[in-house]
């Protein structure tokens, strides 16, 4: 295998630096009298300043873990005013001069600094040559280790899975505790580790603050800094054990400084994601007694939905008990923003919500009773698929014998029970997005919020959920609000279609409608139908797109704003110009051919009219000879062009 070969300009540098850095460490290991290593390290003096050292370091990690997690979570996650300043401070003792650092520390909390007079009088607490002196200079250079390690991690962390928890129903303390905390713990692990070792090796504002008295504020490297001008070779003994110490630690972290959040980190390799192989229970099959737990509502409970969303646009929603919305558009329309206006995580949008008789618009995200399931599950990467499924209903006050036992069986229903103990990273994205539509269902929710759910799915799983999802949907006391990009999706699981665009709503009609008569151009495309916008002239439709003009059998008043609806099939393709009855003829090239089913869909474009897509058979795609390039003729009769008002 070939190597690109360093360039001798960086290559010479980097070993240069390297040998800076590794002489003073051989120093000290060919330097050290390994005879008298242990008698040196053993000394009452060199002990009881081990002790003390030890004492101090983990009594200023102590005050660095209280302190510093709450103020890396403030610098990760909260907007304010000055937080470069305050990022600012938490540097500064990392670039000042450790003596600088204990004289600013004296001059704060000494007797006669800005703080001490105060301490003394109210507590008693004197700081200065005292061991509580030392923890506090300890602290005050190694907790910015600890801020920056973990703000980085909290920052590599999307704010996606503590969204999720809090529709589950968990507050802020509780999602911090069970989420934020375990997903960035690597980070977590690495600062506290190097606080540590900070604060084990301080030297320089321990001994300006806290002074150097042997029992109370001499600490090993106080202890070495004494040792070199009278035993230089004890000090080299002493030396090496805190360089070994230092070492060990750095070892253990393997580099990693700021920590990796648990989702990033890769896990053993998903199997496969079965489909027709999955075992599927039947619909009716399951553990879960009474209506309460099959549904999440108690017998009889139903929850209307009444919302009224401010953002681009005002929107209305109202829907019934049961209803299922599909909430379609193109990218940017503002679907997702909708779905967390809904759910009071954005602040683009503002949504008053009703459900039932219960004005939520107040309440927090995990007080709603709003269950979401993002694009990409969110799946908790710190537990299995079945706590995950049980988390919903855990924070929420359900004991967790009588959760697992109803998360096992949403599990079961989505085909996905055998998986029960696995983590995300061993499911597939298939397998996982099914975990994810259990824990949403299984929190029960009074409205449902699924984005784009079965994205992830191939067509026979996604069949099979769809199906199995469109059951529990029948019976759900609440209303669901479905993403999709998928037309199937939108007409089998959702009795209206909500179109969106630049963050208005075009159209809100059952799918029927929206199908025979679409008012958007993306929806249209997305049903696989030609849309032509345009203005209404004499008989036909000046196209916004090449200015051509269509003829319609039913032409509206001049001046409207229309939408050309032309189904696929209802476009012939020639290879000469044709004769007889169409309207509309148009010259043209092919530029793509694709299957769909058992048809072609014939791409072609036009100096004339926007791009149309014909669809013939395989048959007449040969007869014709088409292929990429070909020069045809194309026409559509004004019977078979269907005109909607904008």
């Amino acid at each position: 295998m070939n190597r690109t070969r360093t360039p001798i300009v960086l290559a010479v540098p980097a070993l240069l630096a390297i040998a800076f850095l590794l002489l003073p460490l051989l120093g000290i290991l060919v330097r050290t009298e390994w005879s008298e290593l242990g008698a040196h390290l053993t000394r009452p003096g060199t002990v009881e300043a081990l002790e003390l050292s030890l004492v101090v370091s983990f009594w200023a990690l102590g005050l660095s873990l209280l302190l510093g997690v709450p103020l890396a979570w403030l610098l990760a996650r909260v907007p304010f005013r000055g937080k470069a300043f305050v990022r600012s401070l938490v540097l500064l003792p990392m670039v000042l001069p450790p003596t600088v650092g204990g004289v600013a520390l004296l001059l704060a909390f000494g007797r006669r600094g800005l703080a001490g007079p105060w301490l003394e009088r109210t507590f008693g607490l004197t700081l200065p040559f005292h061991t509580s002196g030392a923890v506090v200079a300890a602290t005050f250079v190694a907790m910015p280790f600890l801020v920056i390690s973990l703000e980085g991690a909290l920052a590599g962390l999307r704010p996606g899975y503590e969204e999720t928890a809090a529709s589950l129903g968990a507050s802020p303390v509780r999602v911090f505790r069970t989420v934020t905390l375990p997903m960035v713990a690597p980070g977590l692990v690495a600062g506290a580790a190097l606080t540590w070792a900070r604060a084990l090796g301080e030297f320089g504002a321990t001994i300006t603050f806290a002074g150097n008295l042997p029992g109370t504020t001499q600490t090993l490297p106080l202890q070495v800094y004494l040792l070199l001008q009278e035993e230089p070779e004890a000090a080299t003994s002493v030396s090496l054990l805190l360089l070994a110490i230092a070492m060990a630690v750095l070892i253990a972290l393997r580099g990693r400084w700021t920590g990796t959040p648990t989702a990033a980190r890769p896990g053993r390799p998903a199997p496969a994601e079965p489909s027709a192989t999955d075992p599927e229970p039947s619909p009716g099959t399951t553990d879960m007694a009474g209506p309460e737990a099959a549904t999440g509502f108690r017998d009889g409970e139903r929850w209307a939905l009444h919302a009224e969303v401010s953002g681009f646009d005002r929107l209305t929603l109202d829907a019934e008990p049961g209803t299922t919305i599909a909430v379609v558009g193109p990218n940017g329309a503002g679907k997702t923003t909708l779905l967390r206006a809904l759910l009071g995580l954005t602040p683009r949008a503002h949504a008053e919500l009703v459900l039932g008789d219960t004005d939520v618009t107040a309440l927090p995200p995990h007080r709603r009773h709003v269950a979401w399931v993002p694009q990409d599950g969110a799946l908790f990467p710190h537990m299995t698929a079945l706590a995950n499924t049980a988390y919903g209903l855990r924070a929420r006050g359900v004991p967790r014998a009588e959760a697992r036992r109803a998360a096992r069986s949403w599990l079961d229903r989505l085909g996905v029970g055998h998986l029960a103990q696995r983590r995300p990273a061993q499911l597939s994205g298939g397998q996982a997005q099914r975990v994810a539509l259990a824990r949403a269902l299984a929190a029960r929710p009074r409205l449902l919020l699924l984005d784009e759910p079965l994205a992830a799915l191939d067509q026979t799983t996604r069949a099979q959920v769809r199906h199995t999802l469109r059951s529990h949907l029948a019976g759900f006391g609440g209303v669901c609000l479905i993403v999709t990009h998928d037309p199937v999706e939108a007409v089998s699981l959702a009795d209206r279609v909500l179109v969106l665009e630049d963050g208005r709503a075009l159209q809100d009609a059952p799918p029927a409608e929206v199908s025979r008569h679409p008012r958007s151009p993306w929806v249209a495309r997305m049903l696989g139908r030609n849309a032509w916008p345009g203005t209404a002239a004499g008989d036909g439709l000046v196209l916004a797109e090449g200015g051509g003009t269509l003829i319609a059998a039913d032409p509206l008043a001049p001046g409207t704003e229309a939408l050309a609806i032309i189904p696929p099939e209802a476009v012939a393709v020639h290879r000469e110009r044709p004769g007889g009855s169409p309207r509309n003829v148009w010259p043209g090239t092919v530029r793509e051919i694709t299957a769909s089913g058992s048809r072609l869909r014939v791409l072609i474009t036009s100096e004339r009219v926007p791009p149309l897509v014909a669809e013939i058979t395989p048959q007449a795609a040969a007869e014709l000879g088409l292929a990429e390039g070909t020069e045809v003729w194309t026409g559509v009769k004004a019977t078979e062009v269907t005109v909607v008002t904008l």
